[in-house]
């Protein structure tokens, strides 16, 4: 096959008139063309790779998250399978490379490194050390995943350190997870061995982990969005950028993928070349991949744009083969097995009482803040008035219940108050609850979140919304892990999508309800999360009272 375009050379940060030659999926010669010679239109240049992404977030199985993905000239991701680890084990990591070796595109897993993510909370399995090093073994994962257990880092835990010995044995990189990490203990982190952060939130953050020689991956995902704060990064430290959407769900991913960050970041006035070896080069030589780049001998792996300014995909190749055109897939859906653990439960709204003994009018309780387009949330502390000793949601005030269902073992829920969501009535529920991914509920009555945490059982996973004109429950059911459908991209995307819009007819101001939901059982992003065993302060922590006094 010969083709004939501008070539973008990421190496030489050159554009010329070149015929590139691809000979059984490899680049077999490139030649330097007349500058009057007859082009087709567009650019030639490498694909996009998304330096970190969980596949899982999408809710689409790993050959479905590939289909759609090459629309948008993605050529390869590097991706953490930590979320079906947390709930199947190793046989869900091995689940994650089975069907990403029928992908139409490279999908490259690492190990989890943090299963269960911390030990205050209860997962649907373990990866101790010798589970990881066993996996690191496996040539099919190249990498340690986000060391999200940086406390454990810092104070020398034993088996945290025989992870990160066992990936140095390897010869295979490690992930960092740290957020707000500066100063004395960001060195320690860094010395460590861990060789990137996905997680900086300030741009002063990202500067002096770069300056430690961390790797920094700028995110634009669902629910956090941090490029905005960290784009001037690529204009002092542009050799340790790249590109990441950790979390990107499905309608997100339908409309772009990495080429949106770039556009963005040319909108901004970032070197162009810069840019696209942020997006293309640096994470293919960081984390080793297989991926071509370009040159003579390479994987046939490229894509062609229209222009340099918005990265629309007119197609994309991988290893010589067109797989997208025009923005659509060339490569057939295809049905995905359903591995999954969740125990049958029905609860009653009886099941979610706060009682509290107080003789006062009013009860202080410490309420998280959600923020819309970050992890990381707030404390505040509320005044609730008790009705015959139960604290009540107050969807007056945006104080409303907050609520983990363990779906692995029988036990009661976990209850605080969040605000943030500004629900009037009804609720949502979803079995997507990083990083154990219990049943996680957020409501404005205990009756409403009950209903929302039985449909999600019943399902056996998914995500519900309770409420509304009609009082109807709505579902999408994600029967692959309690994380993933089975289903078409473009039906998962239409019903979250659905749901989403059901969430903001009650009132929610959130982007992304869903997925700022999800995030609230994250213990290891500060400063209030709530776990299947309690409240947590992620700052000290440890387990802190909902109720003050």
């Amino acid at each position: 096959m010969h083709f004939r375009y501008q070539l973008v050379d990421v190496h030489q940060r050159r554009i010329f008139p070149a015929e590139l030659c691809v000979q059984d999926g490899r680049i077999s010669s490139i030649t330097e063309l007349a500058a009057d010679a007859a082009l087709a239109p567009g650019y030639l240049m490498p694909g996009f790779v998304d330096a970190h992404v969980h596949v899982e977030s999408s809710m689409l199985a790993p050959r479905e998250f590939a289909r759609v993905a090459v629309r948008h000239g993605t050529v390869a991701t590097v991706s953490d399978p930590h979320e079906i680890a947390n709930v199947l084990g190793e046989a869900g990591v091995e689940f994650m490379l089975a069907e990403a070796a029928k992908a139409c595109m490279p999908i490259a897993f690492g190990v989890p490194s943090c299963v269960p993510a911390t030990s205050f909370e209860t997962a649907g399995a373990v990866l101790d050390a010798s589970s990881v090093a066993r996996l690191l073994a496996d040539p099919r994962l190249g990498y340690l995943a986000e060391m999200m257990n940086w406390p454990g880092v810092l104070a020398d835990d034993a088996e945290v350190l025989a992870k990160i010995r066992a990936a140095g044995r390897a010869g295979k990189p490690i992930d960092g997870h740290a957020p707000g990490l500066r100063g004395s203990a960001a060195e320690r982190y860094a010395a460590a061995g861990i060789s990137t952060d996905h997680e900086c939130f300030t741009l002063e953050e990202a500067q002096e982990k770069a300056r430690l020689g961390m790797r920094i991956l700028m995110r634009e995902g669902s629910a956090a969005r941090n490029l905005d704060a960290l784009w001037p990064l690529l204009l002092e430290f542009p050799d340790r950028v790249m590109f990441s959407t950790d979390d990107a769900h499905p309608d997100d991913l339908i409309r772009g993928h990495i080429n949106r960050i770039v556009a963005r970041c040319i909108a901004r006035g970032v070197d162009l070349f810069d840019t696209l070896r942020a997006a293309c080069l640096h994470p293919v030589l960081h984390y080793r991949l297989a991926t071509g780049l370009l040159r003579v001998g390479d994987s046939a792996d490229f894509v062609v744009v229209d222009d340099l300014v918005d990265f629309r995909v007119r197609a994309t190749y991988i290893a010589g083969t067109m797989v997208a055109r025009d923005g659509k897939s060339l490569v057939e859906w295809a049905p995905a097995p359903t591995p999954n653990l969740f125990r049958e439960a029905t609860v009653t709204a009886d099941d979610f009482i706060i009682n509290t003994d107080s003789v006062h009018s009013t009860v202080s309780v410490r309420a998280i803040e959600a923020i819309d387009g970050q992890l990381v949330t707030n404390e505040v502390i509320v005044e609730l008035r008790p009705r015959d000793g139960v604290v009540e949601p107050d969807p007056a005030s945006d104080t409303l219940l907050l609520a983990v269902c363990n779906r692995y073992h029988a036990a009661p829920p976990a209850l605080a108050f969040i605000r943030g969501f500004a629900l009037r009535e009804g609720a949502i529920a979803t079995s997507v609850a990083h990083d154990s991914h219990q049943v996680i509920a957020v409501g404005a009555s205990r009756e409403a979140i009950a209903r929302a945490v039985n449909a999600v059982f019943a399902a056996r996973g998914g995500l519900a919304v309770v409420g509304g004109l009609d009082s109807q429950t709505a579902l999408l059911a994600l029967p692959i892990a309690g994380l993933m459908s089975n289903r078409p991209a473009e039906e998962v995307a239409a019903a979250y999508e659905q749901l989403t819009e059901r969430a903001r007819r009650l009132g929610s101001p959130l982007r992304a309800p869903f997925m700022t939901l999800s995030f609230m059982a994250l213990l290891v992003i500060p400063a209030l999360k709530l776990s299947d065993r309690g409240l947590f302060d992620a700052r000290e922590f440890r387990f802190t009272p909902a109720l003050l006094g």
